[in-house]
């Protein structure tokens, strides 16, 4: 059975938070709370701006930390928007019902899915091999972003886990739109987000005092670190 574990003051509030840093420190003071931290518990980050919150919790917890790259497939006429999503390890997750309204061809869908295969294996070079997929058989997984507009990219991230054989999934997010919860509910054993926001629109930015898009050296300065 799910556990959601949420901050009800933050609830549906806006710059609740300074930076990823001070969100990842509040995120690593609820995940010191569960019964969850032992030497199989391990920490992967969702590049870009899942790192920072990332290497916050797994340097306060002092547990494992690596970066999970999983990146949405964009429709070719709007890059802001995608219609699925891939993983390192190639666990690929259409959203039949986008494609379906988009009017995707078959060829057009593959030809993206190539591409975004492309720019993850540039990615995964780009942050070193050390920071690939680590085993996670029998591991408990925290997956960490800085925050969750659709979910669809967590929920690619949560079937890899699942795929090889994880023990045990945990969310852990600053923020998060209700549809996302929603969507994750019924794949993760337990969500941690500390600001849930319901409403037509959402953006993670909105929970943040200061925000910024990281560059790909300021992600590998984090990851170098630990």
């Amino acid at each position: 059975m799910l556990e959601l574990i949420d901050e009800p003051s933050l609830r549906g509030k806006t710059y609740v938070f300074e930076d990823r840093i001070e969100a990842g420190c509040l995120l690593a003071e609820k995940l010191r709370n569960i019964a969850i931290l032992n030497e199989k518990t391990i920490v992967l980050a969702i590049p870009a701006g899942g790192v920072p919150v990332g290497f916050t919790i797994a340097k306060s917890l002092k547990i494992p930390f690596y970066a999970f790259i999983v990146r949405k497939i964009q429709i070719p006429w709007n890059t802001e928007a995608g219609f699925g999503a891939l993983s390192l390890d190639g666990t690929i997750l259409l959203n039949e019902g986008v494609t379906r309204h988009l009017g995707l061809t078959r060829t057009e869908i593959e030809e993206c899915i190539e591409k975004t295969r492309k720019i993850v294996k540039e990615r995964a070079k780009m942050f070193g091999t050390r920071k690939s997929l680590p085993n996670l058989r029998d591991k408990i997984v925290i997956f960490v972003d800085d925050g969750l507009a659709s979910g669809f990219t967590m929920l690619t991230a949560i079937k890899a886990a699942r795929k090889h054989n994880s023990r045990k999934v945990v969310v852990a997010t600053p923020t998060a739109s209700l549809s996302a919860i929603e969507l994750l509910k019924p794949e993760a054993d337990i969500i941690i987000c500390l600001n849930i926001r319901g409403g037509p629109i959402f953006a993670v930015a909105d929970a943040y005092k200061k925000w910024y898009d990281l560059s790909d050296e300021e992600v590998v300065a984090y990851l170098s670190e630990i």
